[in-house]
């Protein structure tokens, strides 16, 4: 088939396919160069060499892996003492909890009982009341509090008077509320025995209900005061 005569100055089919053909050459041909260019850097090696190359990156990749297991090993470290602190730092909290309640400077809440004391037809003696105390704190209570508004502690004063009872300069009138944290079977059981707090609250003339509680909540609280003689042994 016969060229294509050139028309208005423009390319003809043939020669198209011409430069078509040059560029893809052209491409090949830097493509072979530059993977020539590549090979070369390890073609002008003596065996020795190569051998030492390789025996180079081996020591090389050694080290990578090695590097890699000891930032592993600082990573668990750092996750260890991550760890330890944490349960360092929960465990002083629980015992900061646990100190609060025992001062009664924080509410509290768990199961318990609920002792009520009536005066039916007589007066509640102090020497009942403080003994009642008493008996659910050798019992294991770990918070009292009088009429939902006096939170009974270890350094608590108790005053008899008229209409009642000042405890810590409150006063608190009958019928006597006592909510009580702890170990409800036990804290029962230190009502109810022979010449015990029951025995000592009817020879009052006074009546005592004792009430099993899943749950309680005490909420008095007392301010926070600052010792001035004792101080903490280090």
């Amino acid at each position: 088939m016969p060229d294509e005569e050139p028309t208005g100055g423009k390319p003809v089919r043939t020669q198209v396919v011409v430069a078509v053909l040059l560029g893809l050459l052209g491409f090949a041909a830097v493509t072979q160069v530059r993977a020539n260019e590549t090979d070369d850097s390890y073609s002008g090696l003596r065996q020795q060499d190569l051998i030492d190359v390789l025996a180079a990156l081996a020591v090389t990749r050694q080290r990578a892996e090695e590097e890699v297991a000891r930032l592993e090993e600082v990573r668990e470290d750092l996750s260890d003492d991550t760890s330890r602190r944490e349960a360092a730092l929960e465990e002083a909290q629980d015992q900061l909890d646990d100190l609060g309640v025992l001062a009664g400077l924080v509410p509290a809440t768990g199961p318990g009982i609920r002792l009520t004391i009536t005066e039916v037809d007589g007066t509640l003696s102090l020497a009942s009341l403080l003994d009642t105390v008493q008996e659910l704190r050798a019992s294991g209570a770990e918070a009292i509090q009088v009429n939902g508004t006096v939170r009974v502690v270890a350094q608590s004063s108790f005053t008899e008077v008229e209409g009642g009872f000042l405890i810590d300069g409150q006063l608190v009138s009958g019928p006597y509320v006592i909510d009580v944290i702890g170990d409800p079977t036990t804290l029962d059981g230190a009502i109810d025995f022979q010449l015990g707090p029951r025995d000592q609250i009817e020879e009052d003339g006074a009546q005592a209900d004792v009430e099993k509680l899943t749950s309680i909540d005490i909420n008095a609280v007392r301010e926070p005061t600052q010792d001035e003689y004792a101080v903490p042994e280090e």
